[in-house]
């Protein structure tokens, strides 16, 4: 059985000092706290701290593992104003919780894009472009939860200057094309290339039977960056495989009421209730599943950097691969009986039940013999 590594205390402390560095520094010094949790039941209502520099109030959310790939903060913008301008050497996904606004993007040469958001909107920030962010309400504020990859980035250079303030236009990932803001974009197989999703909640899926339990998957390339993102959509009273990968992965509820189940290969699952707004951080090469127990479909949206991405020498991440060849999912055919008898009481709470025989009989059709069946 897989345990927790923890020593006591006095070797822990030889290390102890290796645990800040340059990131963990710079957002103490920003007056913000970094949330170490792996769950966040409303991104909506966490609690958030004023934030000087950029004119608004933040907090920094990240599971420790995570913390040398990328990061994830909610920031709030007061009603009737607008956050500092800022320009940066990283890339930054964001989602609109909450609220409605515009954003302006602009560079050194003179182009400028000014595009308007609304709660469910998801774009990217290009590098290196001066960006400014306006709430279009005079009485609400408006809140929005980003990914960056700003941790190995200043903790590589650890010069906040040079990160916040290094003239360079990089005219290949903005140009300031009038329509780069625009709501559309060229579909490539699972990956749909685009800037910019005016919501994310109603976009259309394609399917991936691949995952498990219908519904579909999109896959995000923007502002040409590296780090990446994702939607998936299951039906009610149906659940995805448990699947485990890299750090790094941010997954925020859309829509749906449900519960996800999480723990490190060996140890017994942890149960984690979630709705709109909620945040999951599967630490490194945990396993983790999705179930929707409600009466909806269950959507939710993955920022993540591409570390997570564990791939096979085709290039097909292996937490979309079966365990039985190799790959980090398991099959409905070799889940744990808990995983089924939980997710049936889970729903009885509603007077539902569960919907997976079509799943768990599609997937034998093409189900890899097991290793010693094999021998």
């Amino acid at each position: 059985m897989a345990k927790d590594a923890l020593v006591d205390d006095k070797m822990a402390r030889k290390f102890a000092t290796e645990k800040e560095t340059p990131y963990t520094r710079w957002v103490a010094a920003e007056g913000l706290d970094i949330i170490a949790a792996h769950y966040v039941p409303d991104l909506r209502t966490v609690e958030l701290k004023p934030w000087e520099r950029r004119g608004g109030r933040g907090v920094y959310i990240n599971h420790e593992a995570s913390r040398t790939s990328n990061d994830c903060y909610v920031c709030e913008i007061p009603a009737g104003a607008s956050l500092a301008p800022q320009r940066q050497l990283f890339e930054e996904m964001i989602l609109i919780l909450d609220g409605q606004g515009s954003t302006k993007v602009w560079n050194d040469a003179g182009a400028e894009v000014t595009f308007e958001w609304q709660a469910g909107s998801m774009f990217a920030i290009p590098l290196n472009t001066h960006h400014q962010h306006f709430n279009a309400s005079g009485q609400k504020t408006a809140r929005f939860v980003s990914s960056t990859n700003l941790p190995p980035v200043l903790n590589l250079y650890d010069d906040v200057d040079f990160v916040f303030g290094t003239a360079h236009d990089f005219l290949n990932r903005f140009d300031g094309d009038p329509d780069y803001f625009a709501p559309k974009g060229e579909q490539k197989g699972l990956l749909l290339d685009t800037n910019f999703v005016a919501d994310t909640v109603t976009l259309p899926l394609i399917e991936a039977k691949e995952r498990g339990a219908g519904g579909g998957h999109i896959r995000f390339s923007m502002a040409k960056g590296s780090m990446n993102s994702h939607i998936s959509q299951f039906p009610t009273a149906t659940y995805k495989k448990a699947h485990r990968h890299g750090p790094g992965a941010h997954v925020i509820i859309l829509s749906g009421q449900g519960y996800s189940l999480m723990w490190p290969e060996g140890e017994e699952p942890k149960r984690y209730d979630w709705g709109p707004g909620s945040l999951i951080v599967p630490p490194n090469m945990w396993f983790h599943q999705h179930f929707n127990a409600g009466t909806e479909p269950a959507r939710y949206l993955a920022f993540k950097h591409e570390v997570v991405s564990v791939r096979n020498a085709q290039g097909v991440p292996k937490a979309w691969i079966s365990q039985r060849i190799g790959g980090d999912q398991i099959d409905y055919a070799d889940e744990s009986a808990l995983v089924r008898e939980t997710f049936a009481k889970a729903l009885a709470e509603h007077g539902l039940e569960p919907q997976m025989e079509q799943f768990y009989e599609a997937e034998l059709a093409d189900l890899p013999p097991k290793a010693d069946a094999d021998a």
